[in-house]
């Protein structure tokens, strides 16, 4: 009888370590910190768009409703928020993206700006500027891929055994929502013409 209460509760322990009851919040933790270094480098453009838009303006007057949308766009993304409870739900996730994708359509705009007026380009500060937007679109593209990562991870210990058993009956375990390309023909390399 002894030894049954010393190896009940060890074989319990056993089991239970088996079945990914300390695997589960180890990978939505990860999820949860990738999507908090997505929402740090959006943060980062938001931030860095109103010094862009006061230089831009000093140079490109006569395109006040480019500079006006790109304003326009950075307060609509910004406004737009998604909590790490929401991951979950494909509606929230998709309108943050079209919040953010909104800016980025609003961003290769002003870049058409610069195309057009060569003075725009040769300004010290707006090339400045210009490589700290280039460097956080970068930062943004890895910070969503080690997102989708860790979603890939978390997702795929939800839904193989043995931890699907404590996924389910413990913690109700819902899959998350990975990014996914949004503008229309994403797929499809722009053309270059000089």
């Amino acid at each position: 009888m002894r030894a049954l209460r010393i190896v009940l509760p060890l074989a319990v322990a056993l089991s239970l370590s088996a079945c990914g009851v300390n695997s589960i919040p180890t990978k939505e933790e990860g999820v949860n910190a990738a999507w908090g270094e997505v929402e740090n480098q959006y943060q980062r453009r938001a931030d860095l768009i109103p010094n862009l838009v006061a230089t831009v303006q000093g140079y490109a007057a006569q395109e006040k409703d480019v500079l006006v949308g790109v304003t326009e766009a950075r307060a609509k993304a910004t406004q737009t928020t998604l909590n790490p409870g929401d991951l979950s739900d494909p509606a929230k996730v998709a309108a943050f993206q079209q919040a953010q994708d909104g800016l980025s359509s609003a961003l290769s705009r002003l870049m058409v700006v610069v195309e057009k007026y060569p003075d725009l380009k040769s300004n010290q500060n707006f090339l400045a500027l210009q490589t700290q937007l280039e460097g956080t679109e970068n930062r943004i593209s890895i910070a969503r891929r080690d997102y989708n990562s860790s979603v890939q991870a978390y997702n795929t210990e939800i839904r193989t055994f043995p931890s699907i058993i404590a996924a389910k009956t413990i913690y109700g375990a819902k899959p998350k929502e990975p990014f996914k390309a949004t503008t229309a023909n994403a797929e499809v390399a722009p053309t270059v013409k000089f």
